[in-house]
């Protein structure tokens, strides 16, 4: 995305499926490749994900990934998981990472590290496998903090699962002080995609500036349009939920 161009955010075409298996395994590979450089001393450092270690948080991503990759294996977590919702007041979401974490727990860092890397291309691929009518047909509820809402099982494998091991790169690097590979073609895709969407959530004009490599401009229309500028990155954690947004920046987006 641009820098110096203002984008319409009521123009921005949402990701499709087309271009979702692309973004998926640059996303899971560079999630892999950070991994890869974890010290031996920085796996117990804590993350931006309450209560979360740097090994728990990559034992749900490789989890997640093991999911994507095998249709067996997402069956299979989905009947412990629906099991485990029956009898337990959390929300789908968490039981479903806490499980991803249990699964991969008993691996050594290396071979966490080893199947990451494995499972990159795997998991991109197996998201996009899913059928046309499923991803278009199947919804489900979900419950995610503040979000209570049904998604298609398409805006799930080829955006929200995306987000989710991009964003959980930035906790990655952030646990371990370390400055993350951004560039527009990919993180800027994936802001932009993310602006957009929270544009449609709170349906106010805006004129939203996000600076780095992964920003740009973008804007609605609007006679008192607010202008708000910060760093591309901070606006994704914000939204997500990672730090505590005011005024428009309050409007959730899933990851």
């Amino acid at each position: 995305m641009s820098a110096t161009t203002a984008h319409d955010l009521t123009a921005l075409a949402p990701i499709g499926h087309r271009d979702a298996r692309p973004l998926a395994a640059t996303a899971y590979r560079r999630f892999a490749d950070e991994l890869a450089q974890v010290p031996s001393t920085g796996w117990e450092r804590p993350t931006d994900c309450s209560l979360w270690t740097v090994r728990d948080l990559a034992g749900h991503v490789v989890g997640a990934m093991r999911s994507a990759a095998s249709l067996r294996e997402m069956l299979r977590q989905q009947r412990e998981i629906a099991r485990r919702t029956k009898v337990s007041d959390e929300q789908g979401v968490a039981i479903m990472t806490a499980l991803q974490v249990e699964l991969t727990a008993s691996l050594s860092t290396a071979e966490l590290v080893a199947e990451c890397a494995a499972l990159a291309e795997p998991a991109a691929a197996g998201r996009a496998r899913t059928p046309a009518l499923m991803r278009k047909l199947v919804h489900f509820p979900v419950q995610m903090g503040d979000l209570d809402e049904r998604w298609s099982l398409g805006y799930l494998v080829d955006v929200v699962l995306t987000r989710d091991a991009w964003l959980h790169r930035i906790d990655l690097c952030r646990a371990l002080g370390r400055r993350p590979e951004l560039t527009a073609d990919h993180d800027g895709r994936i802001v932009a995609d993310v602006a957009a969407e929270w544009a449609r959530r709170h349906g106010s004009p805006v004129h939203l500036t996000l600076t780095g490599p992964a920003g740009g401009v973008f804007r609605t229309a609007g006679a008192d349009e607010p202008h708000l500028e910060l760093d591309a990155v901070e606006f994704c954690r914000i939204v997500s939920g990672r730090e505590k947004g005011t005024g428009l920046l309050a409007e959730p987006v899933p990851f």
